[in-house]
């Protein structure tokens, strides 16, 4: 059971570390270009020099990508806990929204409408227990 809040905060944290791997990942290779560690022959690399700014450029890289993927992971985990969230709402009108643009590759603008105007199923989940058990307890 994921919150609202908390799909909002993993959301936020996700696209933060797709934006931070991402620069990273770009500012490795501009230095590698800027310091002459490609080999060029035209607009192609053809090889590498090797030396300690190649392999720390490498790291940085590697470590871009890492957290880009991650980032990427996170979005879906933040999908299926909005997914899970809206589920529980007696209006299905949020969960199917949220489900078909996620499957048609448009995710991040229903997670970004969730954010902002989405219901909080659990909210509404919590208060359903709460008049069941009330109901429950006065018969």
């Amino acid at each position: 059971m994921m919150s609202k809040s908390t799909v909002t905060k993993l959301f936020i944290g996700s696209g933060i570390a797709i934006i931070a791997g991402a620069i990273l990942a770009v500012a490795a290779v501009w230095v590698a270009i800027a310091n002459g560690v490609f080999v060029m022959n035209g607009s192609d690399i053809v090889g590498l020099r090797g030396g300690a700014l190649a392999w720390s450029l490498l790291g940085a890289g590697i470590v871009g990508s890492l957290a880009v993927a991650s980032g990427f992971i996170g979005g879906l985990v933040s999908w299926i806990g909005a997914l899970l969230n809206t589920w529980q709402l007696e209006s299905k009108a949020w969960f199917v929204g949220v489900l078909l643009l996620g499957i048609f590759n448009l995710g991040f603008f229903a997670m970004v409408a969730y954010i902002l105007a989405g219901p909080d199923g659990t909210l509404d989940a919590a208060d359903r227990r709460a008049r069941i058990r009330a109901g429950a307890s006065t018969a």
